[in-house]
C-alpha cells in the first residue's frame, strides 16, 4: 500500500517535496494509532480512510470501526461516526458491536426511535452473553439523550392530485346536479416538500426528561392556492419507568391551506412503548385536541384518538410492524361528526447499502348524519400503499438520498369526497 502520509522533506534544490512512504496495512494501522495518540486526528483520519478503501473486507470493516470510534469518543462527530459504522453494517449486517456502537450514535444525536431499532436488530442477529451485557447497558443508557437537536428534509414532489379531489365532473345534491368548477377537481403538480424539527429535552432526573418540539411541515407548489403549511409545539415530560417509556406532550398546533389560515388546535397526547422480549416493542398512544376550524364553524370539533402497534426485528436486515388506530371527531354539526378506523402494515429490508421499505394501510370512515346538501351520509373506505428506498451508496457527505412513492384512494358514498392519487417525494435525509 503506496501512501503520502509522511510529513514534507526539504529537497536539494531547497523546495518542499512529500515524501511518499510505502506502508503495509498493519505499518498503517499502527500509523494512524500512533498520529491518534499524540492527538494528531487528522492525521489519523487520512491513514484510517485510506485503509477503508482496501479491497479486504475485513481490513476496511477494522479502519472504519478504528475511525468511527476516534470521530465519536475524541472528536464527538456523532453523525460522521454513525456514517462510518453504517457502511460496515452495509456490508456485514451480523456485526453485533459494530450495530450497538451505532445505536449509542443514534442515542447521542437523539433518536431514540432508530437507537431502539439497531438493539432490536442486534438481538435478531443472536448475541453472545458478554453482548447481550453490553445491549442491557446500552439500552439503560439511552435515557442520556442529546439535549438539543434539529433535523430537516427537503424533497421535490410530484402528486397526481394535489388537492386531494374528485375527478367527477359533477356533484348529486338535494336539491339537483351542479357542474363542478375546474379549481374543485383534482388537479396534478410538482412541489417542494419541506419537514423541519428542533427539540430541547432538559434532565429532570435521572429517569425523567422535559421534552419540547416544534415541528414544521410544508407543501409548496406553484400555484399558491394549494400550498399546505403546519406548525406545531409540544412540550412535557419523558419518563423511563423500569424498561417502559411514557411521553405526555401537550401544545399548540396551526395550519395554513392556501396562505389562509385553516385551523387552530390546542392537543394533548401520551405514548408509551413497553419491549417484548428482545426483538419486539409494544406502542399505544392517546390524543386529544380541540379544533377551531377557521373557515367554517360548524367544522369545530373535539378529536379524540388511540392507536396500539408492534414493531419487530425478522433479523438484523429486516423487520416488520402493525399498527391498529380508531378516532372520533365531534363537531358541532352532527354531519361533520366522524368516526374511523385503520389498520396498517409495514416491513423493512436492508439490501446492502440500500434500506427499501413497504407499507400498506386501510381505514374505514363515517359520518354521524347525512348534511342536508348530500343525498347519503357520508361513508368512506380509504386504501394505500407505499413503497421507499434510502439510498446510502450515494451519499453526499451525511445525507443520503431517498425515494419515496405512494397509492391512495379514498371511496366515498360523497362524490366530493371520492378521490385517488399518486405520489412521490425524491430528496434527502440523514444516512445513518
Amino acid at each position: 500500500m503506496v501512501a503520502s502520509l509522511a510529513p514534507a522533506t526539504l529537497a536539494q534544490d531547497g523546495t518542499s517535496a512529500p515524501q511518499t512512504l510505502t506502508l503495509s496495512p498493519a505499518q498503517l494501522f499502527d500509523f494512524a494509532a500512533q498520529a491518534e495518540a499524540r492527538g494528531d486526528f487528522a492525521t489519523a483520519e487520512a491513514a484510517y480512510r485510506a485503509l477503508a478503501g482496501n479491497p479486504d473486507i475485513e481490513l476496511r470493516t477494522e479502519a472504519r470501526f478504528r475511525l468511527g470510534m476516534m470521530l465519536a469518543e475524541r472528536l464527538h462527530r456523532y453523525a460522521d461516526a454513525a456514517i462510518e459504522f453504517r457502511a460496515i453494517l452495509d456490508e456485514k449486517p451480523g456485526a453485533a458491536r459494530v450495530r450497538l456502537e451505532l445505536a449509542r450514535m443514534h442515542g447521542q444525536l437523539g433518536h431514540l426511535g432508530a437507537a431502539e431499532r439497531e438493539l432490536r436488530a442486534a438481538e435478531a442477529a443472536g448475541l453472545p452473553p458478554e453482548v447481550e451485557r453490553m445491549v442491557r447497558f446500552y439500552a439503560g443508557a439511552l435515557s442520556a439523550n442529546k439535549p438539543l437537536g434539529v433535523s430537516l428534509e427537503l424533497a421535490l414532489a410530484p402528486d397526481s392530485n394535489i388537492n386531494r379531489a374528485t375527478r367527477s365532473d359533477t356533484l348529486g345534491t338535494t336539491i339537483g346536479e351542479f357542474t363542478l368548477d375546474e379549481n374543485a377537481k383534482a388537479r396534478s403538480g410538482l412541489g417542494l416538500a419541506l419537514r423541519g424539527q428542533a427539540y430541547l429535552r432538559v434532565p429532570i432526573n435521572q429517569r425523567a426528561r422535559w421534552l419540547t418540539r416544534v415541528s414544521a411541515d410544508s407543501d409548496i407548489y406553484r400555484q399558491s392556492r394549494f400550498d399546505d403549511y403546519s406548525l406545531g409545539i409540544g412540550t412535557g415530560p419523558e419518563m423511563q419507568i423500569g424498561r417502559d417509556r411514557l411521553s405526555v406532550s401537550v401544545g399548540p398546533a396551526w395550519r395554513w391551506y392556501g396562505g389562509q389560515l385553516f385551523t387552530i388546535s390546542a392537543s394533548s397526547s401520551a405514548d408509551w412503548q413497553h419491549p417484548l422480549g428482545k426483538r419486539g416493542q409494544l406502542r399505544a398512544g392517546a390524543s386529544y385536541a380541540r379544533i377551531d376550524n377557521r373557515r367554517n364553524d360548524l367544522q369545530d370539533a373535539s378529536s379524540f384518538g388511540l392507536s396500539v402497534g408492534v414493531d419487530r426485528a425478522l433479523s438484523a436486515r429486516a423487520g416488520i410492524g402493525l399498527q391498529l388506530s380508531a378516532s372520533r371527531e365531534a363537531a358541532r354539526d352532527p354531519g361533520y361528526s366522524t368516526t374511523s378506523g385503520g389498520i396498517g402494515l409495514y416491513m423493512f429490508r436492508e439490501f446492502g447499502s440500500t434500506t427499501a421499505v413497504a407499507g400498506i394501510n386501510y381505514s374505514h370512515l363515517e359520518a354521524d348524519t347525512r348534511l342536508l346538501l348530500y343525498p347519503s351520509r357520508r361513508i368512506d373506505n380509504r386504501y394505500g400503499v407505499s413503497f421507499a428506498g434510502t439510498f446510502r451508496a450515494l451519499r453526499i457527505r451525511s445525507f443520503a438520498p431517498f425515494a419515496r412513492v405512494r397509492f391512495e384512494a379514498n371511496r366515498s358514498t360523497i362524490e366530493i369526497y371520492d378521490y385517488q392519487r399518486v405520489a412521490g417525494e425524491f430528496g434527502l435525509a440523514a444516512a445513518f
